[in-house]
């Protein structure tokens, strides 16, 4: 079965999917849209690490995301929050174009790092972007009560001995691992709309986290398939339909939660 590309690419886009439904939730909830960016971004000056010196691709990545959490979080204070991540934002990015520019035979594959690249993905690609989904999931179910006291409350979280700071390092960590996972199916532009846009639409629709969380991943599930089916039919890029696809889904679930209130 696994031999049809298209049966991998929707594999791997339901695998990134259910990846960025919990964390997603925390994105919104926490309003990280802009951290999120940063640290994807960040992420292609791990793919020029990676391929400058031969290393695994999803390590490389992970550790420049994680370096550049350790950036925010130092800086934090220092500058206007938005300002500061806009600033580290794109200058990872610019970064990261100029690092990949001096690696002979990467310039014509440019485009399938920034927008994904979903419909090339293969078997090995599909073992490390489940893995790394179970890796997110497992990590956030695990800490879920954890974090989302942190997340409602950090003065109630300190009371009962959590603390909020290590539970940010956490969400740093999966995403991370979303970003690693991810930047092959969306690209690194990207991936922070597959983690945004889901959770978005599913916020006015659930009336708990956990039923957000559901609703996010039926969002995402639903998004990658569509917009893989879309992109087969249009001829269009697979990574970018996906996208506008949760985007459209995004409308409907907006103009549905309008619709109710009126009402």
């Amino acid at each position: 079965m696994l031999s049809d590309f298209m049966i991998r690419a929707a594999l791997a886009g339901v695998g990134l999917a259910l990846a960025c439904a919990p964390l997603g939730c925390f994105v919104v909830w926490r309003r990280m849209a802009y951290y999120g960016d940063a640290t994807a971004h960040a992420a292609l000056l791990g793919v020029a690490l990676s391929l400058a010196f031969s290393l695994p691709l999803v390590p490389s990545v992970v550790l420049v995301a994680l370096a550049m959490a350790a950036a925010i979080s130092t800086l934090s204070g220092r500058q206007a929050v938005d300002t500061m991540l806009g600033v580290m934002a794109h200058s990872a990015l610019a970064a990261g174009l100029v690092a990949v520019s001096f690696l002979h035979g990467v310039r014509s594959d440019l485009s399938a790092w920034l927008f994904g690249d979903l419909l090339a993905v293969t078997r090995a690609d599909l073992v490390v972007i489940w893995a790394g989904a179970g890796a997110v999931v497992a990590l956030i179910f695990w800490r879920w009560s954890r974090l989302l006291l942190a997340t409602l409350s950090p003065e109630m979280a300190v009371a009962d001995g959590i603390s909020p700071r290590v539970e940010q390092w956490v969400l740093n960590l999966a995403l991370a691992l979303v970003v690693a996972v991810g930047i092959r199916i969306v690209g690194a532009l990207l991936i922070s709309a597959m983690l945004i846009i889901p959770a978005a639409a599913a916020r006015p629709l659930a009336r708990s986290p956990e039923a957000m969380v559901a609703a996010t991943a039926l969002t995402g599930t639903a998004a990658s398939l569509g917009g893989l089916a879309a992109a087969w039919h249009l001829d269009t890029p697979a990574g970018p339909t996906i996208i506008c696809a949760a985007a459209v889904i995004f409308v409907l679930a907006t103009a549905l939660s309008l619709g109710r209130r009126t009402a």
